[in-house]
């Protein structure tokens, strides 16, 4: 057994109260005191001493939890030799992957390159099947824009260990291509763009890469890394005159600006239907399109939802579903 099984997962909060404490800066966001008292234990010995006699006494009064942890602590363990066996394989293909990655369309400029002042804007663009990603790889800047090809629905990673997610070929592929088998270190793209059509099918999508970054590398989230292109849903045309809509509100006001009569409306759904000149302008011309960047201010929230939508428990969801339902607008 390695510590890192019983640490996995494990939360604690504790309020510790120093005397006489001294900070680093006037601010006092940083506390400096390094001992309980003035020539007291330190901190680091004190709270070590208080958690080896209050949890093992919490545990053999509370068998159930002592229970509950050793479980964890064993799956963790499992989990961590079974990943052991395949983390070689994985390096191996990530290697083969690196030298033909035939769902990379790899650009010049890299995130981690040590040369140069363009770094920040390398991005990726993970793109649903062929359709979207050959249009995006024809008009892309070569310079800074990379594309990745999805070929269809990913893996739905949730509840799947490390070891299922290390196997499976696409993931193996776009972490091959991020660089980030390892750690985040080496990251090659400053943006990780999720490219997907503006239909219900895209949305899914969408949410199962947001799944997978969340669960299993989350520090690209965390970083500011992550983002999901918004691409108009309507062009809205009279004349000369055309202007791009995201929702149904800006479809209406601009068809009563332009006057009804003779105007023309094309509803997008997927990005293929743009042509290469639509697609540059709305998607990936840093200077026009829309990205929205993924955070994860409460972590906890986050995660609470994404179990409800993708996990076991159908009440929750139903419920959820029912609540939101309204908002939702599907096309036939």
């Amino acid at each position: 057994m390695d510590y890192t099984d019983i640490r996995n997962g494990l939360v604690a909060a504790i309020a510790v109260n120093v005397e006489e404490p001294i900070f680093e800066s006037q601010t006092k966001t940083k506390l400096g005191s390094t001992n309980m008292t003035p020539g007291g234990v330190t901190v680091n010995k004190y709270v070590g001493d208080f958690i080896k006699l209050e949890v093992d006494n919490f545990l053999h009064k509370n068998a159930d939890v002592a229970e509950v942890m050793q479980q964890k602590i064993q799956e963790s363990e499992k989990e961590r030799k079974a990943i052991a066996g395949v983390t070689k394989l994985a390096r191996e293909r990530a290697k083969k992957a690196n030298l033909n990655n035939r769902k990379l369309r790899d650009c010049r400029i890299h995130y981690n390159d040590t040369k140069g002042d363009r770094q920040d804007e390398s991005c990726i663009f993970i793109t649903e099947g062929d359709s979207a990603s050959g249009s995006i790889t024809k008009i892309r800047n070569v310079e800074t824009q990379a594309v990745f090809s999805l070929r269809g629905k990913p893996l739905n990673t949730y509840g799947l260990t490390q070891k299922v997610v290390y196997e499976n070929e696409e993931f193996n592929l776009l972490q091959a291509a991020l660089n980030i088998e390892e750690d985040m270190d080496n990251l090659r793209y400053n943006k990780v763009v999720i490219a997907t059509d503006a239909d219900v099918d895209g949305s899914h999508i969408a949410t199962l890469m947001l799944t997978f970054f969340f669960r299993k590398m989350k520090e690209l989230i965390e970083n500011g890394h992550v983002y999901i292109a918004t691409p108009p849903l309507y062009l809205v045309k009279k004349g000369k005159q055309e202007r791009y809509c995201w929702t149904e509100k800006e479809r209406d006001d601009i068809t009563q600006e332009f006057g009804v009569k003779g105007v023309h409306i094309q509803r997008y759904k997927g990005l293929g239907e743009m042509n290469a000149h639509q697609l540059w302008e709305t998607t990936m011309n840093p200077d026009t399109r829309i990205l929205r960047q993924v955070n994860i201010d409460n972590a906890a929230e986050a995660d609470r939802v994404f179990s409800m939508l993708m996990g076991d428990d159908v009440p929750p969801r139903r419920e959820f579903i029912e609540k939101n339902a309204h908002y939702a607008n599907i096309d036939a």
